[in-house]
């Protein structure tokens, strides 16, 4: 089952293409859209919604073309913008209430899911208050909220972690996992922030300069390499030399040691190494892929 789906999609400005053909296909599931800023990812955002005309190619989604049926995918999928778009002096109740009227929601039952959606991002003891006193976390909240008010199929979440501490990220992230695994609602969610996307997503497309670089399970992103990760107390660099000294390939990393897993016998030598300098050893663990490795994947070609 295909969420969305673009062809040759392209989108030029004076000065810049945003879109320069692409390609791809989404499925079910909470899906990122990575990529740095100026990427292309509010753009393409913005066709899939019919708000902006592609300059060439062609979108759908849930089946309906962008182009002819913009109204249509609007009152059927939910979307919090990356900008601050919330009114002041009204309450998240009145907002998300309006919002879901908007969508084509009696206002009864507007009223009803705008209680539900509040409860389920934590705001329903602040509903009533004006949103000119929310804080930057509360925002991005009631943001979620009306973009879940009328019960969509699918939702477009564009950069829902922005302005946030550490603390409200993790939050922010929990609450779109419960999305598309609790309520069963696509998601599509973009971020420039790679580990954001790798705690939360079951697919992710990487695009750079309005190009597809890649689309990809979560787990083919993270999967295994032939390399282990080596954090000791002190004596890092002591342990690289011994390592090197016995024949291991070594690469420093931070506070940590890389090391190529040439054979089971690798693990071995690492494990005498740190007890013969009686070093205290932090952690020893897989390496594992990362999103951002993809993007130095074509300078390393």
């Amino acid at each position: 089952m295909t969420i969305l789906a673009t062809e040759g999609l392209t989108r030029r400005f004076p000065r810049v293409t945003a879109l320069d053909g692409l390609t791809v296909d989404v499925g079910p599931g909470v899906t990122g859209l990575v990529g740095a800023n100026g990427a292309g990812k509010s753009t393409l955002i913005k066709i899939l919604l019919g708000l902006l005309a592609p300059s060439a190619g062609r979108a759908e989604v849930l089946g309906m073309d962008v182009t002819t049926r913009g109204a249509e995918i609007r009152g059927a999928v939910g979307y919090m913008p990356e900008h601050d778009c919330l009114p002041p002096d009204l309450s998240a109740t009145e907002f998300t209430v309006h919002m879901g009227q908007m969508a084509g929601l009696p206002r009864t039952a507007a009223r009803e899911r705008a209680a539900d959606v509040l409860r389920h991002v934590g705001l329903y003891e602040e509903r009533y208050r004006a949103m000119g006193g929310y804080s930057t976390g509360m925002k991005q909240r009631v943001k979620l909220a009306q973009a879940l008010a009328h019960d969509p199929r699918l939702v477009f979440l564009d950069e829902p972690t922005n302005g946030l501490d550490p603390q409200g990220r993790d939050e922010m992230l929990a609450l779109i996992r419960r999305i598309g695994t609790e309520f069963g609602i696509s998601v599509l969610v973009t971020s420039h922030l790679l580990g954001e996307l790798e705690r939360i997503c079951d697919h992710v497309i990487v695009i750079d300069g309005g190009r597809l670089l890649r689309s990809s399970p979560i787990s083919d992103f993270t999967q295994t390499t032939r390399t282990v990760m080596v954090e000791v107390e002190e004596g890092r660099d002591a342990l690289a030399a011994r390592l090197t000294e016995l024949g291991e390939t070594v690469t420093p990393h931070g506070r940590t040691l890389l090391v190529d897993v040439r054979a089971p016998e690798t693990f071995d030598t690492l494990r005498d190494a740190v007890c013969d300098l009686d070093l205290h050893l932090v952690r020893m663990e897989q390496g594992r892929q990362r999103i951002e490795d993809v993007f130095r994947e074509p300078a390393d070609a």
